[in-house]
């Protein structure tokens, strides 16, 4: 018997990546679609996913983002995963006597000079100007650094400190190359762009999963420096907006975020959200990113969609 094929999985963590809600994902993915969006790819996981699975066989993707960076990494692994997974080889073995100097020579005195002479304060042109060596860096400072986060300072610096992990897996070499290859395969086109430009090409049948930044739980929760224009409560309305919009024109939609007060208004108990057919659910997922620890753990979180839950 032919050996099965091997999963291909995210390799970036990702603040509120979406590997642990997959089960419960999949009771909505539609049993048939035109085109998948995926306009906040993060990880990508909900992507790959998808492509394990063979529903994205002989379909049109499209995988949006507005951090410049990831859509830089993403391109990159894509069209030079040989020479990316080269200098990720070199950092893993720099990084072994003393890790935490390392960690920071990295990201201070190579990673964001390099981004900023690729116009890196604005974002502008960065991800086809992304380079083997900056993709490697930004997987190593991304496995390496305080729980996947992507953080810019107010002068569009990556800041995030140093995690702390025993043995951190810093080049996975096999995978790299199973997500370059289903990269290819699927024949992504990979931009950085608004969520709102979906609107100009989505149609009727075709399927959007959303996974924006979420809305906070609390005013110590927020977190807006994911890209630098932030993602505050005008952006969860204009989202909004558009999830209506496409719901309308008959697209499969799926969206996850919080149970912020202003998400539930947004869906849970909005009229012309429940007009198109949306549907908010309530489901547990896990929490790890929070400045108190004690706040880690088992929450509920939103999945807004109009696409019927599977059978099966």
């Amino acid at each position: 018997m032919p050996r099965p094929r091997e999963a291909v999985r995210p390799f970036l963590k990702w603040a509120g990546g979406k590997r642990q809600l997959l089960p419960q994902l999949r009771r909505f993915y539609p049993s048939g679609f035109g085109t998948y969006f995926e306009p906040f790819v993060g990880s990508g996981a909900v992507f790959f996913d998808l492509f394990n699975r063979a529903l994205l066989r002989d379909r049109d993707v499209v995988l949006m983002d507005g951090n410049a960076d990831l859509v830089g990494c993403f391109l990159t692994v894509r069209d030079h995963v040989d020479p990316v997974i080269r200098h990720l080889e070199k950092l893993a073995a720099e990084r072994t006597a003393d890790p935490h100097a390392h960690y920071y020579v990295v990201r201070e005195q190579r990673f964001n000079p390099q981004r900023q002479r690729l116009g890196a304060r604005n974002g502008g042109g960065i991800p086809r100007l992304y380079t083997p060596a900056l993709a490697a860096m930004l997987i190593y400072l991304n496995r390496t650094g305080f729980n996947g986060l992507f953080r810019l300072n107010a002068g569009g610096l990556f800041n995030v400190p140093i995690g702390r992990y025993t043995n951190p897996q810093i080049c996975d070499a096999s995978n790299l190359r199973r997500v370059a290859a289903a990269l290819s395969a699927s024949r992504a086109r990979i931009e950085q762009a608004d969520f709102a430009s979906v609107l100009g090409e989505a149609r009727r049948g075709d399927f959007l999963y959303f996974d924006p930044p979420y809305a906070p739980l609390s005013g110590t929760a927020l977190f807006t420096s994911y890209t630098s224009g932030g993602f505050d409560d005008g952006q969860q309305v204009r989202l909004q907006e558009t999830v209506i919009e496409l719901a309308a024109r008959g697209c499969h939609v799926v969206l996850s975020n919080s149970t912020a007060p202003i998400i539930e208004r947004l869906y849970d108990s909005n009229e012309p959200a429940r007009k198109v057919g949306l549907r908010a659910y309530r489901i547990p997922a896990r929490r790890a990113i929070n400045s108190n620890g004690a706040c880690r753990g088992a929450v509920l979180e939103y999945l807004v969609t109009n696409v019927p839950e599977r059978a099966d």
